[in-house]
């Protein structure tokens, strides 16, 4: 199972990293895939030109230079971490009123797309690239921010059109989504490095552009909470949240005498992540195996990176 994040945002949009810190970011925590989805705002609403206006959006004339940037982050994340970046964006359509607002991601795109068109055409135009056509945040996302009603308003009629639709945005998980019996996926939509905390999607393929996308067509997928621990048995065994936690490994810890052998049962080598789930966290082994990974990090805490 490949672990991935797909709606990440950087400065060529609102978000608070560069490309290549976003990157070494999710590099150094062993996913195996990310898209890259920076807003390109409509420009027929208020809203839209106001982004536009404040460096916020991407447009037709800096499409160009966002997707070579693109291009040479991939080889980079290939190179150094064996990590998959797909080019993408996330059509913005923002109006006063949120039942007018949407928003669709495009992944695995390489040309640009005007958001100024129907959510249908938007899809159509994502899908001739070969691209994912992902409804993202259809719901309230319990955050005071504006709302994207829009494609939910219109779910019946978009049912078939859509490859996914977002049953989480970062920290909320959308049980509305869940019930509606519709393709789903679960992203950060991560614009800050706190909201690295969020539900992420576990897809089952070969680690391939091409083979993750199809995956998520065929939803051989499913999703699982990220949580970074500080590395005490506190944070490690709570069961409070949701899911598995996928804990990060500082760089050399893993080359320490014993640790393997120690951690087996929840380390995966090929990834370097330690799996933890809830339900396990209550048995003596469980206990036990928790208690040697807070004993072999605590040399390492110190020159762990926050």
């Amino acid at each position: 199972m490949l672990l991935c994040d797909f709606h990440v945002h950087t400065h060529f949009s609102d978000g608070r990293m560069s490309l290549s810190q976003v990157i070494d970011f999710y590099g150094v925590r062993g996913f195996d895939a990310i898209a890259i989805t920076d807003h390109l705002c409509d420009e027929k609403t208020f809203l839209g030109s106001a982004a536009h206006f404040l460096g916020k959006s991407l447009n037709e004339l800096s499409f160009s230079s966002y997707r070579e940037s693109l291009m040479e982050e991939a080889d980079r994340a290939w190179t150094k971490y064996k990590m998959i970046v797909l080019p993408g964006f996330e059509l913005t359509i923002n109006s006063i009123s949120n039942h007018r607002s949407a928003h669709i991601l495009g992944i695995g795109i390489h040309e640009y797309v005007s958001p100024d068109q129907d959510a249908v055409s938007l899809i159509k135009e994502i899908k001739n690239q070969g691209g994912l056509a992902i409804a993202a945040h259809p719901v309230d996302t319990g955050m005071k921010e504006p709302q994207t009603y829009h494609l939910w308003n219109r779910r019946e009629e978009l049912r078939e059109h859509f490859d996914a639709w977002e049953v989480a945005s970062g920290p909320k998980y959308f049980r509305e989504v869940e019930k509606a019996k519709l393709p789903l996926i679960a992203s950060s939509d991560l614009h800050v490095p706190s909201q690295i905390r969020s539900w992420k999607t576990l897809v089952d393929a070969e680690k391939h552009p091409q083979a993750i996308l199809e995956a998520v067509r065929k939803q051989k997928l499913s999703f699982r909470f990220f949580k970074e621990c500080s590395f005490g048995l506190k944070d490690l065994s709570n069961s409070q949240s949701l899911g598995k936690k996928l804990i990060s490994i500082p760089k050399g810890f893993l080359s320490q005498a014993g640790v393997q052998s120690a951690l087996s049962p929840l380390f995966t080598p090929t990834t370097g992540r330690i799996c933890v789930s809830e339900t396990a966290s209550n048995s003596n082994r469980s206990r036990h195996y928790l208690e040697d990974l807070s004993r072999f990090l605590k040399p390492s805490i110190s020159s762990r990176q926050s």
